[in-house]
């Protein structure tokens, strides 16, 4: 980079202080003209921002004398003025917003990267219960910062009060106001709109649980993800904009990505505990080997994809290390955590993450110009085919080897592939002509072939047998896109599938999950919310495309990934690809940045006579126009009395645009503090209820001491269902059900309230309204085996309670409706047994449901029956 040389008493460049940071503008505002000091409008160089064309760039406006003076007309505001003593250093008190800034930097990428390892280390943000803490420490976290900033500027402003001729003390209007001003200015950051995407969906889901959805607590979690999705990106938006920004948000990524590759490596290598990291089966279609990696994830389908987008983006990392010549340790560097991230990606046995990796892949290396291709297939080659021979060895001994020969395998596979690329390097670089370049190619050949062939031989097994997962996706995305027309718009609000596809599955398929982003999205948002996250997501894509087409690769397998499985229900990819877009926006600043500060400018004194003449004329010019600027001010805070009868229409509009911003302002400013606060509330009562209802499952069953800690967690989240029926089990019989009924003003398409409903009504005797809440809940979940055989329990249950109390008719309707049930139940096990379709969820006519079937039959009957005690004494 090239540097600005001036002479004594002008600002002299630095590209450590030219810093795009708001704090550094509010040094210098409202500066004048001081003797023995000179004042350069250097704002320009200062903004890392790229919206302003007119204040990016000198313009032809600017007035500039290379002999004699340069005065630039800054049209928009003054404060790009950049004050130095007459020995062209900074000031101390600009060297002191310096090391403030710096500090706020630090501290906003601190916790941007502790949200992003947390994310990491709670299972990716999946579930809702390890969602809580994180989205308190990041809301709690941002409260502080405001309020630190707040008090920051009040203690700068009574300084500046303080120093000024008239001591004048500040009012709590005047505070408020220029709090407000502060505030408002803080969230003018370049790149600050793209926090209005994860707003948008966090109101989508919002809207859905005020206004009633299929599971109010499930819109009410989904909106609190969002919410943290939107803090995380007003974060990452706010590190983008510093100075040191891209090296924060790199880092970040290095640690992320290096602890999920790191740990799921170690854990197969028995150095690291990891439970439930690697998942173990003897079905052929899930693993070939036995055994499947997922990592901190704990799921291998997620887990791959993550690895993927890690691996992707050190690829093309190492590949710029490779295109020209750089020192062994930096190349070491930029290939070291490849072959790990290569490994893992092979032993989570994911096809579609093997799939989309491979297709952002191929993209990078068809985007790539001609004379780049070779250097990323020269990175990929050794780590490539190390980490297949690694996958060999650990899947024979189904990712439980023993620790010396694992750690062995793994070592010996580290080092060859960094060996290997130091040749392949050290050959692409060699001074010979052909011979080099020719070998290198190929190595390349061999090292992809015999990848290609230890992988597909380890894994053939699985490829040929696992067509059946398929075909039960292709079921559940039909059933899905069925589901999706009834609401086609708006959706039908949070965790839609999760409530609602036992009620319209075609088959008995297990799958809590749609295993498709775009579906997911679809019935819960509708086509709303699919349009916000296409259009986030193209910006996005478009902005690493122009400014960081290394990330490319990883963005794509996002998207590609996220369209076969359900990693869009996981946080944690979510952060990653904020992070990414954040990434890209700070190496877009950092260049743009280089660019400005690589054109010379020499300035020189003013010491000729011609010089001081016109300098006196601009100083004439300034103080005429402050004057003009403060007689104008004065006119405008005169009593009524004193101002003229007549004022001009121009001045109302400007007085009613200035009301107008200031309004939007301060409504801003509240709207994100009720935002971040009711977060704060909302989070704490959630997590205080997943508290009392661990509490209260721990111990025993009926005693007080549960009751006392599901009794605080019902007061705390009344939304949850488990923790409503968990309660009704342990009151008497009327609060029960009245307890349960308004839990289905909040679930109504929840079946084991229904469930509960009818057993509850079996022991009151009321018999058709059992039939009734059974029906229910058979409709929501009819291949739910264990519950059917419960319904025909209970109804034979309540038909004889009806018969003992000598309503003989009513018996015989509750005991003929539950000969319905029992044929419609024994019907469609016979047409799942005798049809070709998958039973996941092991649909089959219980062992006892034909001998409650027959009581049914007999109290139908007009005569009494002879039950039989074994079966009516067996309660599912």
């Amino acid at each position: 980079m090239k540097n600005r040389t001036m002479h004594k008493g002008v600002v002299r460049y630095r590209r450590g202080y030219a810093a795009n940071e708001e704090m550094m503008e509010q040094a210098f505002e409202r500066s004048h003209h001081a003797n023995g000091t000179e004042y350069v409008d250097n704002r320009d160089l200062c903004n890392g921002d790229s919206k302003g064309s007119k204040d990016s760039t000198y313009n032809r406006e600017d007035t500039y004398n290379k002999d004699d003076t340069y005065e630039k007309e800054d049209k928009n505001n003054s404060n790009g003025a950049i004050q130095t003593d007459a020995s062209g250093s900074f000031s101390q008190s600009l060297r002191c917003k310096r090391y403030s800034g710096w500090g706020w930097t630090v501290g906003v990428g601190i916790l941007s990267i502790v949200l992003l390892l947390a994310g990491c280390l709670s299972r990716g943000l999946y579930y809702s219960a390890d969602l809580y803490p994180v989205l308190l420490i990041a809301a709690g976290s941002i409260l502080i910062m405001i309020v630190l900033f707040l008090v920051g500027i009040r203690l700068e402003k009574e300084q500046e009060q303080e120093q000024g001729r008239k001591q004048v003390p500040l009012s709590p209007v005047h505070w408020l106001g220029n709090n407000e001003r502060m505030v408002w200015r803080m969230i003018r950051i370049p790149g600050i709109l793209r926090v209005l995407w994860p707003l948008g969906m966090m109101t989508c889901f919002g809207l859905h649980a005020w206004a009633g959805s299929v599971s109010k607590q499930g819109s009410m979690d989904e909106m609190l993800r969002w919410s943290l999705l939107a803090m995380f990106t007003l974060l990452t938006v706010i590190l983008a904009a510093r100075t040191d920004g891209a090296r924060w948000l790199a880092g970040g990524w290095q640690m992320a990505g290096g602890l999920l590759v790191l740990s799921g490596i170690f854990a197969v290598c028995g150095i690291l505990p990891l439970p439930f990291g690697v998942m173990r089966t003897a079905d052929p279609e899930i693993s070939s080997a036995g055994a499947r990696l997922g990592g901190l994830l704990q799921y291998p389908n997620a887990y791959g994809a993550v690895v993927g987008m890690y691996a992707l983006e050190r690829l093309t990392a190492a590949a710029r290390a490779i295109a020209r010549p750089v020192p062994a340790g930096r190349l070491i560097a930029a290939v070291l955590p490849l072959m790990p991230a290569q490994a893992a990606l092979l032993l989570s046995e994911s096809r579609g993450a093997w799939l989309a990796t491979g297709c952002a892949a191929v993209a990078a290396f068809a985007l790539q110009r001609r004379g780049a291709r070779l250097p990323l297939l020269l990175a990929t080659a050794a780590p490539l085919a190390c980490a297949a021979w690694l996958y060999r060895q650990l899947a024979a001994a189904q990712l439980a080897p023993a620790p010396v020969p694992g750690l062995l395998a793994l070592a010996g596979a580290w080092a060859a592939a960094l060996l290997g690329t130091l040749l392949l390097c050290r050959l692409w670089h060699s001074g010979a002509a052909k011979a080099p370049r020719a070998a290198a190619l190929t190595a390349i050949v061999l090292a992809g072939a015999t990848a290609a062939l230890m992988a597909v031989a380890s894994t053939a097994d699985r490829l040929v047998a696992g067509v059946g997962t398929g075909v039960s996706r292709l079921q559940m995305w039909r059933d899905a896109l069925q589901l999706w027309t009834e609401a086609a718009w708006l959706g039908h609000g949070g965790d839609t599938w999760r409530n609602m596809f036992r009620a319209i599955q075609s088959s008995p398929y297990v799958g809590g999950e749609v295993h498709n982003g775009l579906l997911d999205l679809a019935l819960d948002t509708g086509m709303l919310g699919i349009l916000l996250v296409a259009g986030w997501f193209l910006l996005t894509l478009r902005s690493i495309f122009h400014f960081a087409p290394q990330l490319f690769p990883s963005v794509l397998v996002f998207g590609l990934h996220g369209a076969m499985d359900f990693d869009w229900s996981f946080t944690l990819f979510w952060m990653l690809f904020i992070w990414l877009g954040a990434w890209a926006t700070a190496l877009k600043t950092e260049t743009e940045g280089v660019q400005r500060s690589g054109v010379t400018v020499k300035y020189t004194p003013i010491r000729s006579e011609l010089g001081s003449k016109l300098r006196s004329k601009s100083r004439s010019k300034s103080r005429s126009k402050s004057r003009s600027r403060s007689r104008s001010l004065f006119l405008q805070y005169l009593p009524n009395q004193s101002r003229p009868l007549s004022v001009p229409m121009r001045s109302f509009f400007h007085i009613f645009q200035r009301v107008t911003a200031r309004l939007i302002r301060v409504s801003t400013v509240m709207i994100i503090l009720f935002w971040i606060g009711g977060t704060v509330w909302l989070t704490s009562r959630y997590a205080v209820a997943e508290v009392q209802y661990r509490q209260g499952m721990s111990e025993p069953d009926g005693t007080p001491a549960q009751k006392v800690h599901l009794m605080a967690a019902l007061q705390s989240n009344p939304n949850r269902p488990d923790i409503v029926i968990s309660l009704a089990r342990s009151l008497p019989g009327r609060e029960a059900e009245s307890l349960l009924l308004n839990s289905l003003s909040h679930s109504p398409m929840h079946p084991q309230i229904y469930i509960e409903l009818g057993r509850l009504a079996a022991q009151f005797g009321e018999g058709q309204q059992a039939g009734e809440y059974f029906e229910q809940a058979i409709a929501l979940n009819r291949y739910d085996g264990i519950g059917q055989f419960a319904a025909l329990y209970w109804m034979e249950q309540a038909a004889r309670r009806e018969w003992k109390a000598g309503f003989t008719d009513r018996a015989q309707q509750t005991a003929a409706a539950g000969v319905q049930m029992y044929e419609r139940y024994q019907l469609l096990a016979e047409e799942v047994e005798a049809g070709n379709v998958r039973n996941d969820r092991r649909f089959v006519l219980e062992e006892h449901a034909p001998g409650y079937g027959e009581n049914l039959r007999r109290l139908a009957s007009a005569f009494s029956p002879p039950f039989t005690p074994e079966l009516t004494k067996r309660s599912p």
